[in-house]
């Protein structure tokens, strides 16, 4: 295809998109480019207007795949948001979203896949799923031709609650230093090793877990003893 696909980080301030209206296009969206010019070809924003600090620097996986019967040439990802997408690499066509852990921030999407948000942060607060951390993040999935399966390491059913703060965009931007605006009280499950050492079950949890593209189904998951930032690889072995 003569493309190279990145990932976009999140708007700022962060938790607040007060000062920002509207898409903050590019910011949490994967984007193709033509090396060669630098020319954009296509993009895809996973999260319009974020304001649960949601980047898309996750790895995008390129593979081959039967999708209704058609063989597409895809782009696969498990965003930070917890979904995961399959994109049509050539075109950036939308073709699949599935939760791959919970999530409540969005109930569906439309054709062209933009999702319908249905949360935002709120002075009373809003439990948000996945957490500020995310479902995963910068740490590699992987995809097997063999299995045709896509391998997440998972913060599942993790949360924030979220509490606009008076004031919140109070802090201008100042090239090189930290933007986040003024932080809001953000409540966050606690890892193993934090103070209290314990993570309930209803906390969330680590695992590994195996989706097949074509369906977004949960093939099988591994439990591990919490959550990691740790990647997977595939080989070719059984």
């Amino acid at each position: 295809m003569n493309l190279t696909y990145w990932g976009v980080g999140n708007p700022g301030p962060d938790w607040n998109g007060d000062g920002r209206p509207g898409d903050n296009l590019y910011t949490d969206s994967v984007i193709a480019l033509d090396p060669d010019t630098g020319k954009l070809k296509w993009h895809y924003q996973f999260t319009p207007h974020d304001e649960f600090d949601y980047d898309a620097t996750q790895i995008p996986v390129l593979g081959d795949i039967q999708m209704n019967g058609q063989s597409r040439k895809v782009l696969m990802t498990a965003n930070r948001n917890g979904v995961f997408y399959v994109l049509d690499r050539t075109n950036g066509q939308f073709l699949k979203a599935t939760p791959f852990t919970k999530v409540n921030w969005v109930n569906g999407w439309d054709a062209k896949g933009r999702p319908n948000r249905v949360l935002s942060p709120t002075p009373e607060g809003t439990l948000v799923y996945p957490n500020n951390q995310g479902a995963t993040n910068w740490y590699s999935p992987s995809f097997s031709p063999r299995t045709g399966l896509f391998y997440i390491p998972t913060w599942a059913d993790t949360y924030s609650v979220y509490r606009k703060t008076p004031g919140a965009n109070a802090v201008p931007f100042t090239e090189g230093q930290f933007f986040a605006g003024t932080f809001p009280t953000m409540a966050l499950p606690p890892m193993v090793g934090a103070a209290t050492n314990t993570r309930l079950p209803q906390e969330g949890y680590g695992s590994i877990q195996a989706v097949d593209p074509k369906t977004g189904e949960r093939r099988w998951e591994f439990r591990m003893s919490d959550v990691t930032d740790s990647g997977v690889l595939s080989t070719a072995t059984y």
